[in-house]
């Protein structure tokens, strides 16, 4: 096994490169990865590897050790101290090859470390001490800063449930109060997606939810993103919690707000898929109210050029928003709906393809003249090679339907060029 490495001169306007090869020394390489070991493990069959590649090797189901083939009497992974510090001291050596001195890994928390952390959570929110739990929290959370392996024993012991009723806890107690503690339980929450059914029952209580709120005011960017995160998670799981959620007073305006004037992408893309989630309910207050707010021309304009993703989720909240009579309305009296919509057609992916078609159907119940403005912008081609290609079959029955109700105006209307319509006018 060798280096590849080069060198260069240090003298001014001397562009020669100097090429070596380095071995590296057979037992410093993992058998599994065949790469220099970081943090070498031994199993009970005492073949040395690199703890990550073995890691996953375990997790993909092996119970042999992968050279001897021998089935592992103990699946415990012993440090080998020795030979790490043999690899540093090589790296060392070779610094001036370009080797760079390997960082003495951490050792991985146990379940029962893990466990003893989540009593204490436990035992903390019971009392409602905020000084304690927030320890034990900063405690998971630097766990799961170390390793991705310190994650995954981290979320098998259930800490989501015990961490999700902490947060129910002193959210009830007092948002100012323990605001510390609360922003930390939501940091270290979103990356213990998804939510366990017992997590999903506290973070969907009340008083969670209006905590959630409460921190989308926050003028710290990384608490806005957590909060958002986790109610989108929240939502995800059940659009239930949407309709709860829709029962804050202020929260339609705050969600509104982070799509209008944008702080991140993420916080942006988050918030609208916490709002797609609210107006997929039978809830017409909801969707009225955002109607009202002028959310679908704000999303017709902000979709002209956009990004795949935001696309797609943008598209979603339009068509849910034209299933009300209000939203159609106010659709249809922008010039822009009608080119948006038929352009994002078999140019964006599937899901945006679903969504304009089904908004353009959706609009075709409201005006007869929106037939004739679908014609003018290209949409019985685009619909006639949407079935030609193949869609699903909700999409499919839309798209022929449309045809059908196109087909008749078809004489005497020209298409026009509907890649650039950001000034377009109607022409009756």
């Amino acid at each position: 096994m060798v280096f590849s490495w080069r060198k260069r001169k240090p003298r001014n306007g001397d562009k020669k490169v100097h090429h070596m090869e380095l071995e590296i020394p057979r037992h410093f390489i993992c058998p599994i990865a065949l790469d220099l070991m970081k943090d070498p493990v031994t199993l009970s069959s005492g073949i040395t590897y690199d703890r990550e590649s073995i890691d996953k090797w375990l997790e993909d189901g092996n119970f042999t050790c992968p050279v001897t083939t021998q089935v592992l009497t103990s699946f415990d992974q012993i440090p080998n101290h020795s030979l790490r510090k043999m690899i540093q001291d090589w790296c060392v050596q070779n610094r001036s090859h370009g080797i760079q001195r390997i960082p003495t890994p951490r050792i991985p928390v146990s379940s029962p470390e893990v466990s003893q952390v989540l009593f204490s959570i436990s035992e903390s929110k019971r009392r409602l001490d905020q000084c304690a739990c927030l320890d034990s929290v900063r405690k998971i959370k630097k766990w799961g800063l170390e390793s991705e392996r310190n994650r995954r024993c981290i979320v098998a012991n259930d800490a989501v449930g015990v961490i999700a009723a902490a947060f129910d806890a002193f959210a009830g107690d007092s948002f100012e109060k323990n605001a510390r503690v609360l922003e930390e339980i939501l940091c270290v929450m979103n990356w213990m997606f998804p939510f366990a059914q017992e997590a999903e029952l506290y973070l969907g209580s009340q008083a969670s939810l209006r905590c959630m709120v409460w921190f989308l005011k926050s003028k710290d960017t990384s608490v806005k993103q957590n909060s958002i995160n986790v109610l989108k998670e929240l939502l995800s799981c059940d659009q239930q919690h949407g309709q709860h959620l829709a029962d804050i007073d202020g929260v339609n305006r705050i969600l509104f707000k982070l799509i209008k004037d944008p702080i991140s992408t993420s916080i942006t893309k988050a918030s609208l898929m916490v709002i797609f989630h609210m107006v997929s309910s039978s809830n017409e207050k909801i969707k009225a109210e955002f109607v009202e707010m002028g959310l679908v021309s704000l999303l017709l304009e902000s979709i002209i050029e956009s990004e795949k993703s935001y696309c797609e989720r943008a598209l979603g909240v339009i068509d849910k928003l034209c299933e009300t009579k209000q939203g159609r309305e106010i659709a249809y009296n922008n010039a822009l709906a009608m080119p948006v919509l038929v352009k994002k057609i078999l140019r964006i992916s599937e899901v945006a393809t679903e969504y304009s078609v089904s908004a353009i159907w959706k609009l075709s119940k409201y005006e007869e003249k929106v037939l004739m403005e679908a014609l003018q912008v290209g949409a019985f081609q685009k619909l006639l090679l949407l079935i030609q290609v193949g869609c699903s079959d909700g999409t499919k029955e839309k798209a022929t339907e449309l045809l059908k109700l196109l087909n008749p105006y078809r004489p005497g209307l020209e298409c026009i060029d509907s890649l650039d319509f950001k000034d377009i006018k109607r022409s009756f």
